[in-house]
């Protein structure tokens, strides 16, 4: 997962928001579920991700997936169809950024061949 630190392509086109920060961090890592605290490391407040989770569980955009003891588990809903565009931006961002860096990486070789 990238550090909150690094500028992120993604946050740059859909705004650096706590909400966008916890997509963010749901889609890089969607085939995983997650506690409440794990979701601290999107580098939201616990406030603010107690405010935002249920509104994002109301708009079917996360999901409960089980419960561990008392800690409940959630995931992106990969069904949901908001969800499935910015997943698609996402990676579209991402390829994008890559062959880029792809691009620049190989005028680097050329330029010391």
């Amino acid at each position: 997962m990238s550090s909150m630190k690094e500028a992120s392509i993604f946050l740059d086109y859909v705004g650096d928001t706590p909400r966008m920060r916890i997509l963010q961090y749901l889609i890089e890592g969607r085939d995983f579920d997650y506690t409440l605290t794990d979701l601290l490391h999107a580098g939201v407040s616990w406030g603010t991700l107690n405010t935002l989770v249920p509104k994002l569980l109301a708009l079917g955009i996360v999901v409960k997936t089980r419960k561990i003891g008392r800690a409940t588990l959630y995931k992106i809903n990969q069904e949901n169809v908001a969800v499935k565009q910015l997943i698609t931006l996402y990676d579209r961002l991402l390829l994008k950024k890559l062959e880029q860096v792809e691009q620049e990486t190989r005028k680097q070789v050329a330029v010391s061949a």
